[in-house]
Formats: C-alpha cells, sequence, structure tokens
C-alpha cells in the first residue's frame, strides 16, 4: 500500500528526469489545493532548471486536451485534477509523457500514463491532498524541496482534510516534514479561525465550531461575553485586539469562559482546543502566518480569477501577497452578496427546503467560483440540522450549470461524490466529480429542470434508505 506509492512515485520521477531541458506543461486546478500543487511543482522545477507553462482550469475538459494536443510540449503535468479523466487523457494524449498527481476517484484502466493517486494503491484519498501527492513527487525530485512541505498542508487544509490534526500521509510524512524543514510550529491553541487577522470579538461572533451560545450570531454577546471575563477588544489606543494579542492569562480565561459558556449545550464542552499551524517565517498578524487563513486568502485568488496572486504568494512574492490581501476585501463581498441573496430568498421558487435536504438554484445570483464556497458556508451556519444535504446550483459563463454538493455536520452516512454521479448518470449528460464530504458537477444549462426533478428523486430514494437502516 503505502510502500508500493512511494516506491511508483519513485519510478515516475525517474522517468521524468529524462525529459531534460525540455519545457514542460503544468495544468492545475484553481481552488486552494490546486494553487498549493501548481506553486510547489512550479518551484520544484525551477530548482531543476527546467522550463515550464503553467495554467489553472476548472476542470479537464475535451477542448483542453484538444488544445493540448496541439502543444508542443513533450510533458504535460496535472496537479490536483486528471484522475477523474484518465479515460479521455490515455485515448487522446497518445503522443505525450503524462504524469498526473491527484487524489480524485479514478479508474484504473491499462494505460502509459503515470496517474500517480493514493486511490490506486488502497490508500485513503481523504488523508493527502493533490497537493500533498504533488510535494511526494517534488521531494523525491529533489530532497531540499522539503522546505515545500507546508504549502501542501495548506491544500489539504483548502480541502477539508484537516479537522483538529492530519491523518495518513498528510500526518506522518507531510506534516514531520514541515516541522523537520524548520518552516512550520505546532501549537496547541483555541481552534477558532481568523487569530491573526480578525477583531477578537468577531471571531467570537461568527465562531460556529465551536458553537458558543450566546455569543455566536451575536456581536453584542460576544462584548458582553469578553466584558465579563474582564478581557478588553480594545487596546490602548482603541484599535480593536486579535485572538493572538492576548497574554496567558487572558487566553486561560477566555478558555475557561468559552467552556462553562458550552456547559449543559454541548456533549463535549472542553472540546474546543486543538492545533493550530504557524508559519514561523511570516509576520504577526498577517493571513499568511495561520495555515488556516492562508488556505483561505488562496482560495479568494482561485475564486476571483486572481491564480498568480496565490501561487506567487504561495512562492513568496511580497507584492503578489501584498495584492492577495487586498483581494480578500472582494472575496468577502462576493461571500456577502452570496449569503444575502440565500437569505432574502429562502422562500422563494430558488430555494426548495425539504425536512432531509435542500435544492439551491442561485442562476446567475451567486458566481459558480463561489457558490460551493457559500453552500459549505450555510452548512455551518445552524440554519439546517445535522445531516441535511445541500445541492447549490450556480449559471457559467459558457451556458453550463456548476453544482456543489456539502452536508451540514459529518456525512459519514453518505457518500456525496457517489450521490451526485447518481443524479448525473440518471442525466445522462454533464460530468461529475469530487469527495465524499465534497463533490460537484457541471451539466448543461438546459437540463437545469430535469436536474432538479432527478435529484429530488434520488435524494429522496436515498433519505428513505437511510431512515429504514
Amino acid at each position: 500500500m503505502l510502500i508500493d506509492f512511494l516506491n511508483y512515485i519513485k519510478e515516475a520521477v525517474l522517468d521524468f528526469k529524462k525529459v531534460g531541458n525540455k519545457s514542460v506543461r503544468i495544468i492545475g486546478h484553481l481552488d486552494s489545493d490546486g494553487l498549493c500543487s501548481t506553486s510547489i511543482i512550479t518551484k520544484a522545477l525551477h530548482r531543476e532548471k527546467i522550463k515550464f507553462v503553467s495554467s489553472i482550469v476548472k476542470q479537464v475538459t475535451e477542448k483542453l486536451i484538444e488544445e493540448l494536443i496541439n502543444e508542443d510540449y513533450e510533458t504535460i503535468v496535472f496537479v490536483d485534477l486528471g484522475s477523474g479523466s484518465i479515460e479521455l487523457i490515455n485515448e487522446k494524449l497518445i503522443n505525450k509523457k503524462v504524469f498526473i498527481l491527484d487524489h480524485h476517484s479514478t479508474s484504473k484502466v491499462k494505460t502509459n500514463v503515470w496517474n500517480i493517486n493514493p486511490l490506486l494503491f488502497d490508500l485513503n484519498g481523504e488523508e493527502i491532498s493533490g497537493a500533498g501527492v504533488t510535494y511526494l513527487f517534488a521531494k523525491e525530485l529533489n530532497a531540499q524541496n522539503i522546505d515545500l512541505a507546508h504549502i501542501a498542508l495548506i491544500g489539504a487544509i483548502g480541502d477539508m482534510q484537516e479537522k483538529k490534526g492530519f491523518t495518513g500521509m498528510n500526518n506522518e510524512i507531510i506534516l514531520n516534514d514541515a516541522i523537520q524543514s524548520g518552516k512550520l510550529e505546532v501549537k496547541t491553541g483555541l481552534t477558532l479561525f481568523g487569530s491573526q487577522t480578525r477583531p477578537l470579538h468577531k471571531i467570537l461572533e461568527y465562531s460556529t465550531d465551536p458553537y458558543i451560545p450566546t455569543v455566536t450570531g451575536s456581536e453584542i454577546g460576544a462584548i458582553k461575553f469578553l466584558e465579563s471575563l474582564e478581557i478588553s477588544f480594545k487596546d490602548e489606543k482603541n484599535k480593536y485586539r486579535k485572538l493572538t494579542n492576548l497574554n496567558e492569562d487572558e487566553m486561560k480565561r477566555l478558555i475557561t469562559g468559552i467552556i462553562l459558556k458550552r456547559l449543559g449545550s454541548e456533549e463535549k464542552p472542553d472540546q474546543i482546543l486543538g492545533p493550530v499551524y504557524i508559519i514561523k517565517d511570516q509576520e504577526n498578524e498577517s493571513p499568511t502566518k495561520d495555515l488556516k487563513e492562508f488556505s483561505t486568502l488562496l482560495n479568494a485568488c482561485g475564486r476571483l480569477s486572481k491564480y498568480s496572486l496565490g501561487i506567487g504568494t504561495c512562492l513568496g512574492y511580497k507584492k503578489a501577497k501584498s495584492n492577495a490581501i487586498n483581494l480578500l476585501t472582494d472575496y468577502k463581498r462576493e461571500l456577502i452578496s452570496g449569503l444575502d441573496w440565500f437569505y432574502q430568498n429562502r422562500k422563494s421558487e430558488n430555494i426548495f427546503e425539504s425536512k432531509k435536504y435542500v435544492i439551491i438554484n442561485a442562476k446567475e445570483s451567486i458566481k459558480d467560483t463561489m457558490i460551493g464556497t457559500v453552500t459549505s458556508i450555510i452548512t455551518k451556519s445552524n440554519i439546517y440540522p445535522e445531516g441535511t444535504l445541500l445541492i447549490s446550483m450556480s449559471y457559467t459563463l459558457d451556458l453550463n450549470i456548476k453544482i456543489s454538493v456539502r452536508c451540514v455536520g459529518d456525512s459519514e452516512k453518505f457518500d456525496l461524490k457517489e450521490l451526485i454521479s447518481d443524479i448525473v448518470k440518471r442525466l445522462g449528460t454533464g460530468i461529475a466529480g469530487g469527495h465524499y464530504n465534497a463533490a460537484g458537477a457541471l451539466i448543461p444549462l438546459k437540463d437545469e429542470n430535469l436536474f432538479i426533478k432527478y435529484s429530488k428523486e434520488v435524494l429522496d430514494k436515498v433519505l428513505i434508505e437511510e431512515s429504514i437502516e
């Protein structure tokens, strides 16, 4: 399993080294994991003095493959995508040397393509991301690339693979490498998002994991809570303080206060602490200091089509980082706009709510690149009970519909990738992909109503079977 996978990577790298001084074509995915993957492979190739040209895409399409056929590059590297299109790649790119570094669902087909995917070795694709697979490839190419391990973990966080700790190869190999390289420090602390950048009272107001009774969702409640603990949310210059600004005594009081607030309302009120991942060479109060905030920054770059800013930030370019941080304002504006539309339309024909699932048809009201993120935020907002399935739809510019599938809380009962694949299979058109706990699809715009009809049929059937079990 693991040994076989690592040996396969070694064999692939030996073959890759035959590229010599010829240019390489890189195709990466647009999300946080994809941008991390692209950053790792570009840095690794730069170190080997291998020239390259990279592109970031939403998915592998026949049009993309036709373009690659006509390009002069003999070697193509797909990162964080490609495995789901192995049949198409194998059929069309017969005159190219192809390397796929991915962790998404794939088929076992006879091929000359290097399909480097943990799933083919019975390893868990939820315990290593596309960036993680790319990192293992880069590390085998040159041991110096151990200093890129932390970037792989940012990608893993972007793919929701960190749940108060990493598992599998993320934990056993990549996290150890990141610490060993001197790049990363791991502390135990409050697992509240935004510790480096958000005002303290806002962190508490927006905290859903952990949920804090009378505090979560209320700015006044958050301020009163801090006042009751004798913790000031402003400093002597009247500027808002951040979680990272608290001294040791204040932090202890805050932790105790949150635990007491959660007593009686949660089974495990003390489960508010966990690992906090800090990049040592980044300045305090920067969104690139904490791995989780870094991942959000990259997601902003990807979702707003500013891919070079995300990659440049990963690679340490100060101008790219500055522009990426400025982009966060636009990203938040898009998210707020999407969430406002959702709340205003909950009683409209565009949102179908049943007891067990919700279908959100945003049409052109939410960008297709933002629909997945907006849906994820909704699942964490305590609107719907745990186990509720959400299917969201958004129009694309090329007359398709982007579909996102999420579940409130743990989706252990449902394989979301299998669920959306079943619906798309009934439809007869479109492509599906993703993971067990976060999946999606792309279907033609003309099939909008049919997709909704089949979604209801499949979900009703699945949920009835789940109830019987």
